[in-house]
């Protein structure tokens, strides 16, 4: 069997003098069954290009291979970022060729000229025709870093169409909720700006070494136009991240450090046909790209600086 199961991770593991740490929120999956529908799930086959992040020690990037699909992976580790070509080799060796690895932190990606390509692309691109960029995005990601991982991601590598990532159940709910549910915050607007999320299904704690104390869920997000708006995404998100500072307090008085005082945050909010009265947690992004949009003035827009990431 080409895939890792429980004793080859730990053997692996073993090998290459690995032990999982909290600090990079290493959790490896050992199960092939769980590994091949998230593969399944993803939509991925033949001739796809994928970006994974955190492969660790490669079970899932041996799934993406066998499903036929070129793979460029992401990894902090140095170990088992050395590690993870010889374990293609050994596992899918006709699959060698379609595999890159970057050894890098995921949050300092900046753009698809960061990223190496694969062997079997790489000999595609001509002067006419530019090296091809990842389309899909499926990951395992750590839950120290998932959620500023994935909107950095959304960002800087805009070819993305489709997305599936393992994240923590709560993270997972979150990311999915629409506005006025319990759980919905900064980061599910956020992700909006993006495309759509939903969840799409639960993993067992059982198939990780170690197990987690957390459960684990995959979130799909299938990429949309941003909102129709004359503003940019960082006046749109320095308003989210504003909006959801204090969510307990209306958005007139959440608003109010943010358009220089409590009145001008009214006027903003009135301009744009949201109700001062109401909360961050009402509103989608849609309506938070209007109230941005509102704050007409040059100095107002160049003062809204760059929204955060990770809020």
């Amino acid at each position: 069997m080409p895939l890792l199961g429980p004793a080859d991770v730990r053997r692996l593991a073993d090998r290459l003098g690995v032990r999982p740490t909290k600090t990079l929120g290493q959790n490896f999956v050992h199960d092939s069954g769980t590994v091949r529908r998230i593969v399944r799930a993803a939509g991925v086959g033949p001739g796809d290009f994928v970006l994974e992040v955190g492969p660790g020690l490669g079970s899932l990037t041996l799934a993406l291979l066998e499903a036929g699909a070129h793979v460029v992976a992401v990894e902090i580790d140095p170990v088992l970022a050395a590690a993870l070509p010889e374990t293609v080799a050994a596992h899918l060796p006709d699959a060698a060729p379609r595999l890159a690895v970057l050894n890098a932190d995921a949050l300092r990606i900046t753009g698809p000229a960061d990223l190496p390509t694969p062997p079997s692309l790489a000999a595609l691109a001509t002067t006419t025709v530019p090296q091809p960029t990842p389309t899909k995005l499926v990951a395992n990601l750590p839950y120290n870093v998932a959620t500023p991982v994935l909107l950095t991601l959304l960002e800087v590598l805009p070819a993305f169409t489709d997305v599936l990532v393992m994240v923590q159940a709560e993270i997972a709910d979150r990311l999915a909720e629409p506005p006025g549910s319990r759980t919905y915050g900064g980061p599910t607007a956020k992700v909006a700006w993006y495309g759509t999320a939903a969840r799409a299904g639960s993993i067992s704690r059982s198939v990780f070494w170690p197990v987690p104390n957390v459960d684990s869920a995959l979130v799909r997000i299938v990429r949309t136009p941003p909102p129709e708006t004359t503003a940019t995404r960082e006046q749109v998100f320095r308003v989210i991240d504003a909006a959801f500072a204090q969510r307990r307090k209306t958005l007139r008085a959440a608003l109010a450090d943010w358009a220089g005082s409590a009145p001008e945050a009214e006027r903003l909010l009135v301009a744009a046909g949201i109700d001062p009265g109401s909360r961050g947690e009402t509103l989608g992004i849609g309506e938070f790209a209007r109230i941005a949009a509102a704050s007409a003035t040059p100095g107002r827009r160049a003062a809204a600086g760059r929204g955060s990431l990770d809020a």
